[in-house]
């Protein structure tokens, strides 16, 4: 499993994503699922990947090797949107070349879920989730950030906190302990952590951030709220009625 989220927002982009993957608990290994596809100056585009993880690296490598060929890529569509259905058609070619009659009634499932989101010079930034069918939803006013994976454990902070005015300080804050709450109620997420946050309209070369078990800033975070948590909790009046 993993997890990831990207939001939207008046400051600019993130994106986030954790970097484990398990088929069983002695099958665990670490890959990246942020991926960056970028012409410095004039457009940056961010996929986080979720789901089968050969569908998964198998749509990256496709969608990397067309680069370098005179057909549509990330580094030639027009806009975002066409990024999305670039990155659905891809999905679907995989998924309808993996999931062949050999594999059929074998319980395989070949889906994955991207979440697409970026700039191009000359629109402004936008932000889509891909579905394992290849179509897609984009992040508006009133949903500014997407999860893929499991995302049950990080909602909550993320729904209490972020809005489309929130500032990509507050946005990473949150962030972060939404996948502090995930890893430590869910064995299939852990770190490290790759985060990537984007001003709007700077068209700054992209560098993630990665956390580890040792990043100082992440431990202090988790054991602040921890804190805090027990503090609040411990104040909350006790039930008349009991």
């Amino acid at each position: 499993m993993t997890y990831c989220v990207a939001m939207r927002l008046e400051a600019g982009l993130l994106f986030a994503s954790d970097s484990r993957t398990n088929a069983g608990v002695d099958h665990i290994a670490t890959y990246r699922k942020m991926h960056v596809f970028e012409l410095p100056g004039e457009r940056l585009i961010v996929l986080l990947s979720a789901g089968n993880l050969a569908t998964t690296q198998s749509v990256i490598s496709l969608l990397r090797q067309r680069l370098a060929h005179e057909v549509a890529n990330l580094h030639n569509v027009a806009n975002l949107y066409e990024a999305a259905v670039l990155v659905g058609n891809t999905v679907k070619e995989v998924v309808a070349r993996d999931s062949s009659s050999a594999t059929l009634g074998q319980g395989v499932d070949f889906g994955g879920n991207f979440i697409v989101g970026g700039q191009i010079r000359g629109e402004s930034t936008r932000l889509f989730h891909v579905y394992p069918q290849g179509n897609f939803i984009e992040a508006g006013e009133d949903t500014p950030y997407f999860q893929i994976g499991e995302s049950k454990y990080g909602k909550p902070i993320i729904d209490r906190v972020i809005a489309r005015d929130t500032s990509l300080h507050d946005a990473a804050k949150c962030t972060l302990i939404s996948f502090d709450s995930t890893i430590r109620s869910n064995l299939s997420v852990g770190l490290p952590i790759d985060m990537l946050l984007y001003p709007a309209d700077s068209f700054a070369p992209a560098e993630p951030h990665r956390i580890d078990a040792d990043d100082p800033y992440f431990n202090k975070l988790r054991r602040g709220w921890g804190e805090g948590l027990r503090r609040v909790f411990a104040k909350l009046p006790d039930a008349e009625w009991f």
